[in-house]
């Protein structure tokens, strides 16, 4: 008989059991808006959260009340990222939806129409990332293939299939975080981070021609990391990184100069699945949210070589996928505009959770943020057959998902 069968069923007999205890605990707890499906990727603009779902479905939700308010049907496999480019070059509209999926494939979407403009076998593995560089109107994608692709979005609306203009395959794992930054020069800084832990540092240099393509030049390889890098985020001469190694790395980084040297790691309990340095959104706060397990923690990061736990709550009954800003407006009984900042959450538990910064910020286990009513959802129709489609998957993506969902 394999024992090792057996304990391996025991424990997870507990730990199922200890997450429904958990989920009773918390099912109050950030005003839950429950979903049909997990979002593995979320982006907040306005009062509205867009999340990627592993039900094959983008989704555009009111964070006020829960309500699904559009629901963008096509994919044949989960979404994984989206992101958003304008219909207008430069005027900031953000009205064109982009997804990616395990299909393999990128879709551009009229956010009015909620129509398909274009699809694009972009990959020939699962689409893991989406980054849109609006002021050179490209759009970066990764992918499980180990391939790094740029795309030129610049007729995005006229509904033919995206151009590649460019490709990079030094990667010899998954690439599952990017991050870019354009220069004034016209060239792009790109951040590349695979599964093992390697980034990469790239510029992106417009060659010539009638049909120009962007080049990629080598300029650094970091591996502080001692396996897979969850999320990385540039801003402000910094790289920040979350990894599966259970820490949060924040690196000065300025192209071509070797000498800076990181701070030490921050160390957490579990591997680290998401982050948010509140220096780096409009905030300017010196604050990082982070999420390992099903755990949300605050650090102020004033200085950065000594952090200081500010706030940490068991958050959700599953793990934390992702951290965003909400700057939530509402208005008051005196009529009044009031703008708060809110953290927004994910989980692998089926919920998107919101929380007051300042509520966040003095936090414990003992002394959650106040509890609220969750949200009453009354989303729009399903598609049918979702869940057919969904028990369809193929044995990869099974294997993928079984292992995103720990």
């Amino acid at each position: 008989m394999d024992d090792s069968y057996l304990l391996r069923s025991q424990s997870e007999l507990v730990l199922t059991e200890a997450r429904r205890q958990k989920s009773e605990r918390t099912k109050t707890l950030g005003s839950p808006i429950q979903l049909s499906g997990k979002a593995l990727d979320i982006q907040i603009q306005g009062n509205n959260a867009w999340i990627a779902e592993n039900a094959h479905v983008a989704k555009k939700i009111d964070l006020e009340t829960g309500k699904t308010l559009q629901i963008y049907r096509g994919h044949s496999a989960p979404v994984t990222c989206l992101a958003f480019c304008d219909r207008f070059p430069h005027s900031g509209d953000s009205k064109l939806l982009i997804t990616g999926s395990w299909d393999k494939t990128i879709k551009v979407w009229d956010t009015n129409t909620k129509e398909i403009i274009s699809s694009t076998l972009a990959h020939e593995d699962f689409v893991k990332t989406l980054f849109v560089v609006s002021a050179t109107k490209l759009l970066i994608s990764s992918s499980s293939d180990k391939i790094v692709r740029i795309w030129d979005i610049s007729d995005a609306t006229e509904g033919k299939a995206l151009t590649a203009v460019g490709s990079i395959s030094a990667h010899t794992r998954p690439v599952e975080s990017i991050s870019a930054e354009a220069n004034v020069d016209g060239s792009v800084t790109l951040f590349t981070a695979d599964t093992m832990g390697v980034i990469k540092v790239w510029t992106l240099e417009k060659e010539l021609g009638s049909q120009p393509r962007w080049r990629s030049v080598l300029k650094d390889t970091l591996d502080y990391h001692r396996t897979r890098v969850t999320e990385l985020l540039y801003g402000a001469g910094q790289i920040w990184t979350a990894s599966s190694d259970e820490t949060v790395q924040v690196i000065p980084y300025l192209p071509g100069d070797p000498t800076i040297k990181p701070p030490p790691p921050i160390m957490h309990p579990l591997p680290v699945r998401a982050l948010l340095p509140l220096s780096l959104t409009d905030l300017g706060e010196p604050y990082l949210i982070t999420g390992f397990g099903d755990v949300i923690r605050v650090y102020d990061v004033a200085s950065i070589t000594e952090p200081e736990i500010l706030g940490e709550i068991d958050a959700h009954w599953h793990d934390v996928t992702a951290l965003r800003l909400w700057t939530r407006t509402s208005k008051g009984e005196d009529g009044r505009t009031r703008i708060e900042p809110w953290i927004v959450s994910t989980s692998l538990d089926s919920t998107i959770r919101k929380w007051r910064l300042s509520e966040l910020l003095t936090s414990t286990p003992k002394n959650p943020p106040g509890d609220a009513r969750p949200a009453i959802i009354a989303p729009l129709s399903e598609p049918k057959g979702e869940a057919k489609n969904q028990e369809e998957l193929t044995e990869d993506e099974e294997r993928e998902l079984a292992e995103l969902m720990g």
